[in-house]
């Protein structure tokens, strides 16, 4: 029997769930997905809390002991998430040991609501990171440009970061620049670079879902024949980017002091049109060095008949410039794209924050 997952992690994909609850802990499913269907990490952000912690049962004997302690509602919440952040770096430590510190990364995101507040950044990225208290912990930062001077000063202090809702190349180098003097201020800050890790979560398939839809507006046959075809070049397009940062003499004198470079992660992989391939974003993204955050149903559809063709990113460089060329010439505004992409994605996770602090609140109330 085929064992894609193993085909995909050995060319150089890095393949993490996005998605954590109470149950996959309790139940042990989390530790199967690590043990049989080679899982090295595990990505959260507010929308899968609200869902998780939806789940009253799974919670009940921590929400009535912290209800008896008389916490706030967002302390209730960060204590509840904490938790399961740091039971699962505990299930993934295996995997971090393994793989001397690259993988076997749990990610937990700031407030959302801070997204444009780079002090109120910082100062919750340093608390969670003492909260939760795991080495292969992640602390998921927006890349909005409030997040980029917070990325920054977090790296500096020695901890490790998801940088998240990375929608354009422009943006994602400027997220590398910021990595970069993170790293810099860190080795003048005496901390060891070879335990500082990072990743950049770059957002793909609602490129597609953005861009399609105003292919459909315009409505003309060279439009049309351009649908399904924006994100995967747009993510081709940040790995170009992230050969030429990590191979300039800026990087190298810090890799000599023990640094690893921040992989690139396609984040949102899995597919919001039915039309398209449901392991599109896998099999069209597979460059070593990579990260995979996929749900678990793309986990499984990749695993039943996903297809590892080699390195599908590599090469393809001009063809994707020619893509993002086609769209101008159809009357695309990339820049507007994005910008909605990025504010939409941050109001996404305000809302679903917003309801977890209601469900939560109701929660120790009742209790």
């Amino acid at each position: 029997m085929t064992d894609r997952l193993a085909e995909l992690s050995a060319q150089g994909v890095a393949v993490w769930l996005d998605d954590l609850s109470r149950v996959r802990l309790t139940s042990g499913s989390l530790d199967k997905l690590r043990t049989e269907q080679h899982v090295v990490g595990v990505t959260t952000n507010p929308s899968i809390f609200q869902k998780a912690l939806s789940d009253a049962d799974a919670y009940d004997e921590q929400v009535r002991d912290l209800a008896v302690q008389g916490v706030t509602v967002e302390e209730a919440i960060r204590l509840l998430t904490a938790k399961d952040v740091r039971w699962a770096a505990d299930v993934f430590r295996p995997a971090y040991d393994a793989s001397n510190g690259i993988d076997g990364r749990i990610s937990i995101e700031v407030d959302p609501r801070k997204a444009h507040e780079t002090e109120a950044t910082v100062a919750e990225a340093k608390t969670l990171w003492w909260l939760v208290d795991r080495p292969n912990l992640y602390i998921k930062i927006p890349a909005t440009q409030a997040g980029l001077p917070a990325i920054t000063e977090v790296l500096a202090a020695g901890i490790s970061v998801n940088v998240t809702l990375i929608f354009s190349v422009e943006r994602y180098r400027a997220v590398m620049d910021a990595f970069l003097a993170g790293l810099e201020q860190a080795k003048a800050n005496g901390h060891d670079l070879s335990t500082i890790g990072s990743v950049a979560s770059f957002f793909v398939s609602r490129v597609d879902t953005e861009v399609d839809k105003r292919l459909d507006k315009i409505g003309s046959d060279e439009a049309k024949a351009l649908k399904g075809k924006a994100a995967i070049a747009n993510a081709r397009l940040a790995y170009e980017a992230y050969t030429e940062v990590f191979g300039t003499d800026r990087w190298k004198a810090l890799a000599s002091a023990g640094a690893h470079p921040q992989r690139p992660l396609w984040a949102s992989t899995g597919t919001k049109n039915p039309e398209f391939l449901d392991t599109i974003y896998v099999e069209e993204l597979i460059a070593p060095g990579t990260v995979n955050t996929m749900p678990e149903s793309v986990i499984r559809a990749f695993e039943d008949h996903g297809t590892t063709r080699g390195d599908t990113v590599t090469g393809t460089f001009a063809d994707a410039h020619q893509v993002f060329a086609d769209l101008e010439s159809v009357g695309i505004d990339i820049t507007d794209v994005f910008k909605v992409l990025e504010d939409e994605g941050v109001e996404k996770f305000e809302q679903s924050w917003k309801e977890l602090l209601e469900n939560v609140a109701k929660t120790l109330k009742a209790a």
